[in-house]
């Protein structure tokens, strides 16, 4: 395998960080793929991760930039061992951090990563995932095809069985689908781990918000991604080893975070440029949806549409809390005999097929005539 000689770059501290953007100086040579890692209290996976990132099969020149964000095990020391194996495979590292009472966050972390780093490419890695051999190679590849896109891939989860339907999410959906499933409770239709993007499209949409714990850095940026035009796009292979475990940020991030995030966003995307909807599930969580849209945007919902005869029976919603005299009351019909386009507020993979053989019996197309929000 040939691999080009190390870039002689000098080891970045945060205090000597430039600004994301700014050009380097002639000194620092320009590198091919920037391999981004945040670490806090990482150390007991970091030797598997590190041990990856060694193995990579990519010929171009590539660094490995960490930011280590207040950990207090030994995590920045782990990784100082490793500095002679990385650059004995031609990966130059870059690793600065701070040492403060209280951590600032994945997304300060991510984006002190990417200050001092200098790919035109940036491969984003999690301390507690691994990589495999091809995973540089094939997602720089697709990014050369896909210069402003975010590019996935496939994942292994462990441990196994860890997050079942989530991961027969990550790995099922179709191209078409990436784009068309972005408001789903399930987060980025590519997960962040597995993030292959330009520098200049990070420059475009980012930097990563820093609110700390609590924020879904990931899932901002994502949607900011989608805002600017942005495409999505997965190399359809398993490149990394996604491991699950209680310590993981995102449990930080609470469940009505993530739903007044994706009800703002399909507001703006969808709601924003239709005159009417339906909402497909009379229940629960279609009536919570109902109830979290904007006055204007309530007004556009002319029915809900159900399977369960009880609820069909009742003939409508009663919208209770509203100010308005008389209180608004939305029809509830039969889904065959309900309009498109709708919003579907089914949970998927849950319903043995039935959902999407009743979806497919109308004809409907997903992105045109219907959109999941579950």
């Amino acid at each position: 395998m040939e691999v080009k000689p190390p870039k002689r770059l000098r080891v970045a501290e945060e205090q000597h960080a430039s600004p994301a953007g700014e050009k380097e100086e002639a000194a620092w040579s320009a590198v091919d793929v920037s391999i981004v890692m945040p670490v806090y209290n990482a150390s007991c996976w970091l030797d598997e991760c590190l041990q990856a990132i060694v193995r990579q099969d990519f010929t171009g020149s590539m660094e490995l930039s960490v930011f280590d964000d207040a950990s207090t095990d030994d995590s920045r020391n782990v990784v100082e061992s490793w500095r002679e194996k990385l650059e004995a495979r031609g990966i130059t590292l870059l690793i600065s951090g701070h040492s403060s009472v209280h951590p600032k966050g994945v997304g300060f972390a991510k984006n002190k990563a990417i200050t001092q780093s200098h790919g035109e490419y940036l491969c984003f890695q999690d301390a507690d995932d691994i990589m495999m051999p091809q995973r540089v190679r094939l997602q720089y590849d697709a990014s050369l095809l896909h210069q402003n896109s975010l590019i996935g891939c496939r994942v292994r989860r462990v441990p196994e069985g860890s997050t079942e339907r989530y991961t027969r999410w990550i790995n099922t959906l179709s191209q078409e689908q990436l784009a068309t499933q972005v408001y789903t409770s399930h987060g980025p239709t590519v997960v962040m781990p597995t993030w292959f993007c330009s520098r200049k499209w990070f420059q475009e949409v980012g930097p990563f918000d820093e609110g700390g714990k609590g924020v879904p850095e990931d899932l901002l940026f994502f949607y900011q991604s989608l805002r600017r035009g942005g495409g999505v796009t997965r190399v359809d292979e398993c490149l990394l080893v996604y491991r699950y475990h209680e310590k993981a940020a995102t449990h930080s991030v609470t469940e009505e975070t993530i739903w007044r995030l994706r009800v703002d966003f399909l507001q703006e995307r969808l709601l924003g440029r239709w005159d009417n909807v339906t909402i497909w599930n009379a229940g629960k969580q279609g009536r919570k949806l109902y109830r979290s849209l904007s006055p204007a945007n309530r007004k556009k919902v002319k029915a809900f549409c159900d399977v369960d005869e009880n609820k069909i029976h009742k003939g409508f919603y009663t919208y209770e809390e509203s100010k308005e005299r008389p209180k608004p009351k939305i029809p509830i019909l039969h889904y065959a005999d309900a309009t498109a386009p709708f919003i579907v507020c089914v949970k998927l993979d849950m319903t043995g097929g039935g959902l999407e053989e009743n979806l497919n019996s109308l004809q409907l197309k997903e992105g045109i005539d219907y959109y999941h929000f579950n």
